[in-house]
């Protein structure tokens, strides 16, 4: 079930739409509304509430453009291997 699931994740990553859906969920969420909601003066781990939003965003993002460049590769060797075939 879970590679199934696996390449059925990645085939809907390959889609531009998500592409341009997670490029503007990470605008939205680096703008005003979610940035003054975490500046406040609270701390986690002795961290400030934004820095760690900062951070958890960035790895966030990171992860994303992981699972993008693995749709991709994914798409490739799917391609490649029906070239051979024919």
């Amino acid at each position: 079930m879970w590679p199934k699931l696996k390449l059925t994740i990645l085939k809907r990553l390959r889609l531009k739409e998500s592409w341009v859906i997670f490029f503007i969920l990470g605008i939205i969420m680096m703008n005003y509304p979610f940035v003054s909601i975490f500046n406040k003066k609270a701390f986690v781990f002795h961290l400030p509430l934004l820095y760690l939003y900062f951070m958890i965003g960035w790895l966030a993002s990171i992860f994303v453009i992981f699972l993008f460049t693995k749709a991709v590769d994914v798409s490739e060797r799917e391609e490649d291997e029906k070239g051979e075939r024919h």
